[in-house]
């Protein structure tokens, strides 16, 4: 076993009581069809045996298969309704078009389900719901990155997804969804980061905490990690990271630390350019020029 494989065993560890992986994945269709010129496909994915997750899949229609695709993480934002939606419909943090369409066009697939308390999942609080985890034993974070390395395991269940070209990517809370994601599964080979890329010790010294939502927490993870360990975990695989120099949640100094250990990773294993760290002197929200970054940086690794 290899010592990323060791450090990635060490993190999934910290993430509760989660259910069994290998159990099998169930997906039932609702809808589909053609949906502002890309086919639209409705679902409600089996994906931890406890409750159903409704989801979204997207694609190119007239589309060569199997597509490269991205695995896309709505953020949080307080909006609780909005979830998944957030692939079709944006927000007011990223630009237009929304990814459905930008994705699409550019001939990418892409899969957004609703995360725990979000969309279609919603009803209760999420202060009630990390509390009736944390009483059994689990992690809200835990629960929600177990959703998300399941959908992996959709995917690659599809004839039409090339599981040899899957990325992951989001803004705000789907930001740091991609990079958890992408440091505990190399079956993702691209990780986009927007405006979420966070120096856990810094946030603290900064006293921005309360920024983030309780669903971030993970039990006794200091102990073990910090931002740029985690993130270290993803090299070799192509990263690109967004950030914004007035953004609260990721304060400069952090980004400097992360920055700087990640360049040394990438540079010993001689792939320098495979990661990038851009900042805009913004707050929390996706640029114009950001956007085309995205898009250059999908075309040119995945």
């Amino acid at each position: 076993m290899t010592d990323h494989q060791v450090r990635r065993r060490e993190l999934y560890e910290l993430l509760g009581d989660l259910p069994p992986r290998e159990r099998p994945i169930g997906a039932e269709l609702v809808s589909a069809g053609e949906h502002n010129g890309y086919w639209l496909e409705k679902l409600v994915l089996d994906l931890n045996g406890i409750e159903p997750v409704p989801a979204y899949f997207v694609r190119p229609i007239e589309a060569r298969e199997p597509l490269a695709t991205v695995l896309y993480h709505h953020a949080h934002g307080g909006n609780y309704i909005l979830g998944k939606d957030e692939l079709l419909d944006g927000r007011a943090a990223l630009q237009s078009p929304p990814y459905a369409q930008a994705l699409t066009q550019a001939g990418y697939a892409a899969l957004c389900i609703d995360t725990w308390n979000f969309g279609e999942r919603r009803g209760r609080t999420e202060s009630e719901l990390f509390k009736e985890m944390l009483w059994n034993g689990q992690v809200l974070w835990g629960m929600m990155v177990y959703d998300s390395l399941r959908c992996v395991d959709y995917l690659i269940s599809r004839p039409d997804v090339d599981e040899g070209r899957i990325a992951t990517m989001g803004i705000s809370m789907g930001s740091t969804m991609a990079w958890w994601l992408a440091a505990l599964d190399e079956r993702a080979k691209v990780c986009v980061d927007l405006y979420c890329l966070t120096d856990f010790h810094e946030l603290i010294r900064q006293r921005g905490l309360d920024g983030h939502g309780i669903y971030y927490y993970v039990p006794s993870l200091l102990k073990h990690f910090d931002t740029a360990q985690i993130n270290a975990l993803i090299a070799p695989r192509a990263h690109l990271a967004l950030a914004g120099t007035l953004d609260d949640l990721t304060p400069p100094a952090g980004l400097d630390h992360i920055d700087s250990h990640l360049r040394e990773v990438y540079a010993q294993a001689g792939v320098p350019e495979h990661w990038h760290l851009e900042r805009y002197v913004t707050g929390h929200f996706e640029t114009a020029h950001g956007r085309s970054q995205v898009l250059s940086f999908l075309e040119r690794w995945l």
